[in-house]
Formats: C-alpha cells, sequence, structure tokens
C-alpha cells in the first residue's frame, strides 16, 4: 500500500504554483553589462549573474512503453568547467540511451518492476524541492544534482545546470540562482514545444517545433548560456539598446520596444479532478489559474495596469502570487488564502496589477479559485464477465459551463492484460478510435454537447490476443480509470475575466490591447466504481 500511495501521490502532482522571477531579471543583468560597454559606461563585473547548462534533453513517453530521447544538446566547454570545479568529485553526463531510463525511475513513471527506494518512494517523503538526483549506474552512489524537469503529458523537458562552486558540501538550494533561472528557461521550452497551436497528439507537429529546436537555441543559448526566454512563437530577433532620455535604464531591462504597441493578457484556468462514483469517497475537484501578459510598449519603463473582476456571484480568488514587476498591491488581495474555508468577508474585486512589464511575455500572476462543482460530472463502470469487459461509461456537462469546446476526448485505457481483439462499443455522440496496440479507447467528443448535454458509451471489450499489453502498477483487476481531456475557449468555471478596457497603459504610443481566457483540463480522473482507486479514503488534494 506503501508503494500505491507514493505512486499515486506523483501521479496527481501538486497544486501549489511556484512564483519564479522573470528570466529577463536575471539574463538582463549579463545584457545589460555588454550594452554599457557599447556606450562608453563603466560596469563592475562582479554584479554579473550568469549560469550556464551542462546539457538539454526533451525525452518522450507513454505509459507502459519505453521511452525516447528526441532531443540532446551538451555543451563541452560547460562540462569542462564542471569537471574542474568538481575535482575528484565529478560525476560526467551519462549517454543519451540510458537518460530516459535514469529519468523516468526517479520520476515514478518507469515499469512496475522498478525496485522500491525508501528514500524517493516512501510515503512519508514529500518531493519539496524543484531540483531532483539523477542516480547514475556504476560503482558508488553517484547523483547528479540539481537535475531539473518538467513535464507536459507525454513530453518531459529536463535540463541539469552548472553549480559554480564546490559539489560537497552541498550548497542550499536557495543559494543557486541556477535553479530559478533552468526553470524559466524550461518552462519557455516547453511553451514552445507545446503551444499555442495544434495539440501535441498530432506528430508532426512537435517533429516540426523539434526540427526548429537547434537553430532557436543558437539565438538564445549559445555556448550553454542563456541569453533570454523561449516563446510560444518564433525565436525573437535581439532589441538593440536605445537611449532612454531622462529615465534610468534598469539592469533588468536589456532592450527597449520599438514598433507597433500591443498588449495581449491570457487568463487560463486549470482544473483537475477525482471521481470516484462511490458513497464512502468524496469526489475531489480544484481549480488553479494563471495570467500571462506580453506588453510590446515603447519607453524605458512604461505603466500598465491589468484589472481582474468577477460576475456578482463568484467565488472570490485565493492563494494570489504576483510577478516581481507588479509595483503596489491592495492588501487584501494577498490576505485570501484557500485555508480560510467559509470566510464570506473575503476580498472579491476588482483585483488591479499596476506594473512595469519586462520585455518577455511572463506570468503576471497565479490565484486559487473553489467552485461548487467540476465542468463534466462523470460516472464509469467496469466489469469483468469470462474473457471480456463490460463497459458503461456516463458523461454530463454541467449547466453552468459553456458547450463550446475547441477538443474534448475520454481515454479509457486497459492495463494489465492481453491485446484487445474485438470491440463492440457503441456511443451516443462523438467518434470512437481504437488503438490495440495500446489497449486505448479514445472517445472523442468533437466541440459540442448534444443539446441535452449527456453523453453514454456501452459495450464490451474482448482479450483474445495472447500477446500481453500495457503495464501499470496501479490500474490491477477492475481498478481502471476514465482520463478526461478539455479545453474551452472564452471561458473560466470562476469567471475571472480582463476586460480589454479596462487595461490602462501609460506610453507615448496607445497600444492594441488583445484578451483571451480559456479552461483547460489536467489530471482530470473518473475511476471505474466497481473497483478500489488507488488512494487512501479521506485523502485530499494538496
Amino acid at each position: 500500500m506503501t508503494g500505491h500511495v507514493a505512486l499515486e501521490n506523483r501521479k496527481f502532482g501538486c497544486a501549489r504554483l511556484l512564483n519564479f522571477p522573470s528570466p529577463g531579471v536575471f539574463y538582463g543583468n549579463v545584457l545589460a553589462l555588454l550594452y554599457s560597454r557599447c556606450a562608453g559606461h563603466r560596469a563592475e563585473p562582479q554584479h554579473i549573474c550568469a549560469m550556464s547548462f551542462r546539457a538539454l534533453w526533451v525525452v518522450s513517453h507513454e505509459k507502459g512503453e519505453g521511452a525516447t530521447v528526441r532531443f540532446s544538446r551538451r555543451y563541452p566547454t560547460v562540462e569542462r568547467r564542471a569537471r574542474s570545479l568538481a575535482g575528484s568529485r565529478y560525476v560526467a553526463v551519462p549517454e543519451d540511451r540510458v537518460i530516459p531510463r535514469l529519468l523516468l525511475t526517479e520520476l515514478g513513471l518507469a515499469e512496475p518492476d522498478k525496485p522500491f527506494v525508501a528514500s524517493r518512494d516512501d510515503c512519508s517523503r514529500q518531493q519539496c524541492s524543484p531540483a531532483l538526483e539523477l542516480r547514475v549506474d556504476g560503482p558508488g552512489e553517484k547523483t547528479l544534482w540539481p537535475l531539473l524537469t518538467i513535464t507536459h503529458g507525454g513530453l518531459i523537458v529536463a535540463c541539469l545546470p552548472l553549480i559554480e562552486g564546490p559539489v560537497e558540501p552541498r550548497p542550499p538550494l536557495p543559494s543557486q540562482i541556477s535553479v530559478s533561472q533552468g526553470l524559466a528557461f524550461l518552462s519557455g521550452l516547453q511553451a514552445f514545444l507545446c503551444g499555442p497551436g495544434p495539440k501535441l497528439s498530432e506528430p508532426e507537429v512537435l517533429a516540426n517545433r523539434l526540427a526548429s529546436l537547434p537553430s532557436a537555441l543558437l539565438q538564445v543559448c549559445p555556448l550553454g548560456t542563456p541569453l533570454d526566454t523561449l516563446t510560444a512563437g518564433t525565436p525573437p530577433a535581439p532589441t538593440a539598446p536605445v537611449p532612454g532620455g531622462s529615465q534610468k535604464q534598469p539592469a533588468w531591462k536589456a532592450g527597449l520596444h520599438k514598433g507597433r504597441s500591443a498588449v495581449t493578457v491570457t487568463v487560463t484556468e486549470t482544473v483537475r479532478s477525482m471521481q470516484y462514483g462511490k458513497k464512502s469517497r468524496q469526489d475531489l475537484w480544484d481549480v488553479y489559474g494563471t495570467v500571462v501578459c506580453k506588453c510590446e510598449v515603447e519607453g524605458v519603463l512604461p505603466n500598465v495596469t491589468v484589472t481582474l473582476t468577477l460576475p456578482p456571484n463568484g467565488s472570490p480568488l485565493q492563494d494570489i502570487l504576483v510577478h516581481p514587476c507588479v509595483t503596489t498591491l491592495d492588501s487584501a488581495t494577498l490576505s485570501a488564502s484557500s485555508m480560510d474555508d467559509g470566510d464570506c468577508s473575503m476580498f472579491s474585486g476588482p483585483y488591479k496589477f499596476p506594473f512595469s512589464p519586462p520585455l518577455e511575455p511572463f506570468r503576471l500572476c497565479s490565484y486559487t479559485s473553489q467552485v461548487p462543482v467540476p465542468p463534466i460530472l462523470g460516472s464509469y463502470q467496469l466489469k469483468e464477465d469470462e474473457n471480456q469487459l463490460r463497459l458503461n461509461v456516463s458523461l454530463k456537462l454541467h449547466e453552468s459551463v459553456k458547450n463550446s469546446f475547441e477538443y474534448c476526448e475520454a481515454h479509457l485505457p486497459f492495463y494489465n492484460r492481453n491485446l484487445m481483439g474485438n470491440v463492440d462499443v457503441k456511443v451516443s455522440a462523438g467518434q470512437l478510435e481504437v488503438s490495440k496496440e495500446k489497449n486505448l479507447l479514445v472517445w472523442v467528443l468533437g466541440q459540442k454537447f448534444p443539446k441535452s448535454r449527456d453523453v453514454t458509451l456501452d459495450g464490451a471489450v474482448h482479450f483474445s490476443s495472447q500477446t500481453a499489453g500495457p503495464t501499470d502498477p496501479l490500474c490491477t483487476g477492475l481498478t481502471a480509470y476514465i482520463k478526461l481531456y478539455f479545453r474551452v475557449p472564452d471561458l473560466t468555471l470562476s469567471g475571472c475575466c480582463v476586460d480589454q478596457h479596462s487595461v490602462q497603459v501609460y506610453a507615448s504610443a496607445k497600444p492594441r490591447i488583445v484578451t483571451f481566457r480559456e479552461l483547460v483540463s489536467s489530471e482530470y480522473y473518473i475511476w471505474n466504481s466497481t473497483g478500489d482507486a488507488p488512494v487512501l479514503p479521506g485523502a485530499i488534494m494538496m
């Protein structure tokens, strides 16, 4: 049971959002020094604060199948510095062929026959650090630290930053700027590979973005030292410094925007859910949101104010974290916490965020919200009958949710069984796709539920093959789940939005204001009510 709970904790993740400073704050110090030299100003070299990567990886994986390194980049000059700094304690970076296995083992995504490691898998141990240890094969207990990773669906982006200083004793994590810089860089790399645009599940989309990654890294990470973060579009061209008149150019802002002005604000709410279909277990769900801004505004220190509003009956925003560029903030905005249940006096907005924006896109703020019901309620019943499984699924779209999806799919995997044979399943709406080699049913619901907002799936799946299918340590017997993937444009569950007329910009040119909002699913599970979900009764989402 201990191993099951540890795996479940890994699967569901953590709802707390880390707020890292903009990479421009760090990378700008290096660029500002170069610019000041070009302009004839003096600069103190000891104030430079840059980091370097020993290696970068992009790894794809699917549950029950092997992982593949889709892209890797190593920097010999940085590795030489690592060898010099570490001396006799130097640990070389493993070959790419072994990286997927080591990485998936550390992340808890390896095969079910992996050994139990108490220091990593014990339930009493909570992974509170963004820096992992990569245990390297070979004599002795050799580890690479800090390994930074970000997982998005079946894609893992990872990097190994250089630690400037002795490796033993291990320096305190908060003292390592390379950790926050590395995570910011990986976040940009994830955005570059995964969106926006078509879904990542289309192989040619990811292949095209991976093909353009080498040229992008040449611009933003020459010789292993990042200069700026990647964005979802084409890598930005370097911005030349422009004299700022009487205003002093801040070190964290390496250049100035010249050209057409525009401000883009995107509110994204992510909903997670665990639905059990049992009276003995309470269904769980939570919602967290992020506000991302891209401000192309002229001036050294332009002032921008973004206002978030809620409908009259909207639930107040909680656990608000803001970017360091925010200049002032009402104390009531930061005081509300998700621990203050039942507090009717919580501040319900409007939430005003005045700031002077950096050049690159950045996360203005993040928050959580308590909503009364999840957007899609589901029921899943799975029964075994000789060499087949009887399925009965019903999904209902809540009346408060806009019935207009960019995409909506329900994935029904079957683990620890032989490969599927005959599939006799009918759906009331949408289309059913069968992947026998993956023991997976994909129910494509499309862009709309029917007028009744109810859809059903019913039928039987036969397992006539003698070849073993994918495995999963959690889904044994009748323990099975449905995982929902959906995106709803122009909707947030909390009702939070940004009116483009409320965005105030104090600059020489009037910018074009564009606002978006969307609702996306993440870790949205509906468990088989006739089986045992691998969680403890009364468990809560952290």
